[in-house]
C-alpha cells in the first residue's frame, strides 16, 4: 500500500486497499455479511472490545465495521489529508454526527446563513427542539462570526463553498477564529472535493461530505464521509452507531470503485464550469452568475490563491425574466436534466423558486462545446419570453 510522499491520484487508487490476501483480487471485495464468525468465546469477545475501542480492522458486526468500508474510510483519510475518517449512509448522517459529537442540550451553534436546505431543518428544527441555539451569519463576514460568539458556543459550522449562492469560505481565517475562542470548525466540502480543497489541511477539525456527490461520482449511490482527528473520529463512529447510520457494504464498493477517478473528473468539471460560467455571464439575459472561477465573484482573490487546481463545476445564476426565465431556460435544455443533486457525470439543472429564483447548475463531463449549446438552446429559450 502506497505511503508517504505519493500524490493525490496515486493514493486515491491504492491508498485503504490491498491485494486479497484469500483469492489474490486485486479490488476489494464485497463483504456481504451481517456478522462474524469467531473460534471461540473468548476471541469473539475480545473482538467486540476491540471494535468498540474502534481499533482498526477489529469487526464483529457490520453496522459497527465491514472490511469494505473500513477501505473507504482509510483511502478518504488519506485524501482528506486527515487522521481518520468514517462513512456514513448519507450526507446528512455525516453532518448530523459532526454536530452532535460536539454540541449537547444547551450549546450553541455558529452557522452559515447560505446552507444546503436540509442542514438547515437540522440546525434550526432538530438541533433547536432538543435545546441547542444555532445563529446564521454570513460567514465572509468575519466581524459577524465573531460578533455571534456566546459564552455557550462550541460550534463553527461552513460550506467551504456554500449552497446555493457559491460563497467561498477563509477557512484558515475562520479556523483561527474559532479556535481562538475555544470553537471547533465543521467544514461541508461537498461542492469542492478533497481533489480541490483539503480543509482539514487549512485548520479545520472536522471535514464532511455528501458522498454521493463528487466522491462517487456516477449518481449511483448515497453516503456520507466525515474525517478529522482519531479521537474525534472514534466520537462521531460511536453516535452512527447508535444511531444505526452505517453505509451499506455495496454502497462502500462503489465508492472505492468511484473516487478512484476523483482527480480526473474535477479536472473536467473544473474546465467545463469555468467555459459555462464565462458563457453565461456574457449573456445579456443573465442578471448574476455565481462561481468562484469569475473575477466579478466576491471571493474570486481569495478562491484564486485557495484552489490550485481549479474551482470546480459548480454555479448558480438568475435572470433578469425571474422565475419565468429560470423556468424557461431549464426547460430548454436537452443534455442537463431537471434534478436535484450534483456532482454526476451528467450535467444536472436544479431549479429554485423558493431561492430568488437562482438555477443552480451542476456541469458535468460531457464535452464542452456540447455542453455550450446545450446552454445557448437554454438561453434562447429565456429571450423568446
Amino acid at each position: 500500500m502506497p505511503q508517504g510522499s505519493d500524490g493525490f491520484s496515486t493514493r486515491a487508487i491504492h491508498d485503504g486497499e490491498r491485494k486479497d490476501p484469500t483469492t489474490g483480487a486485486l479490488n476489494t471485495p464485497i463483504y456481504a455479511t451481517a456478522t462474524f464468525a469467531f473460534d471461540t468465546a473468548r476471541e469473539k469477545e475480545a473482538a467486540v472490545d476491540a471494535a468498540l475501542e474502534w481499533e482498526p480492522g477489529a469487526f464483529f458486526y457490520s453496522r459497527t465495521g465491514n472490511p469494505t468500508t473500513a477501505a473507504f474510510e482509510a483511502k478518504m483519510a488519506s485524501l482528506e489529508g486527515a487522521e481518520d475518517c468514517v462513512a456514513s449512509s448519507a450526507g446528512m448522517a455525516s453532518v448530523a454526527a459532526a454536530l452532535l459529537s460536539v454540541l449537547d442540550a444547551g450549546d450553541h451553534c455558529i452557522a452559515s446563513d447560505d446552507l444546503f436546505i436540509i442542514t438547515r431543518f437540522l440546525l434550526d428544527d432538530v438541533l433547536a427542539s432538543k435545546g441547542i441555539t444555532v445563529d446564521h451569519v454570513d460567514i465572509t463576514d468575519h466581524a459577524a462570526v465573531e460578533a455571534a460568539i456566546r459564552p455557550n458556543t462550541k460550534v463553527l459550522f461552513v460550506e467551504a463553498l456554500s449552497n446555493p449562492h457559491m460563497r467561498f469560505a477563509d477557512i484558515p481565517a475562520l479556523a483561527d477564529l474559532a479556535h481562538g475562542h475555544g470553537l471547533v470548525l465543521i467544514v461541508d466540502n461537498t461542492f469542492l472535493s478533497p481533489y480541490l480543497l483539503r480543509p482539514v489541511e487549512l485548520g479545520a477539525d472536522i471535514v464532511v461530505h455528501a458522498a454521493t456527490k463528487y466522491i462517487g461520482g456516477h449518481g449511483d449511490v448515497v453516503a456520507g464521509t466525515a474525517a478529522g482527528s482519531k479521537a474525534r473520529v472514534d466520537r462521531m463512529r460511536y453516535y452512527l452507531d447508535s444511531f444505526g447510520g452505517a453505509l451499506s457494504v455495496f454502497n462502500s464498493w462503489l465508492l472505492l470503485r468511484g473516487v478512484k477517478t476523483l482527480q480526473m473528473r474535477m479536472r473536467v468539471h473544473s474546465a467545463n464550469g469555468l467555459a459555462v460560467a464565462e458563457y453565461l455571464q456574457s449573456r445579456p439575459e443573465v442578471e448574476v452568475v455565481n462561481y468562484p472561477g469569475l473575477a466579478s465573484h466576491a471571493q474570486h482573490d481569495l478562491a484564486a490563491r485557495t484552489l490550485a487546481d481549479g474551482f470546480g463545476g459548480m454555479l448558480s445564476l438568475r435572470f433578469h425574466a425571474g422565475e419565468r426565465g429560470m423556468e424557461a431556460f431549464c426547460e430548454g435544455l436537452r443534455l442537463s436534466a431537471i434534478a436535484v443533486s450534483l456532482g454526476d457525470l451528467h450535467s444536472l439543472a436544479y431549479p429554485m423558486p423558493k431561492r430568488n429564483s437562482l438555477v443552480r447548475l451542476s456541469v458535468g463531463c460531457e464535452d464542452v462545446d456540447d455542453l455550450l449549446e446545450d446552454y445557448e438552446r437554454g438561453i434562447a429559450a429565456v429571450a423568446a419570453l
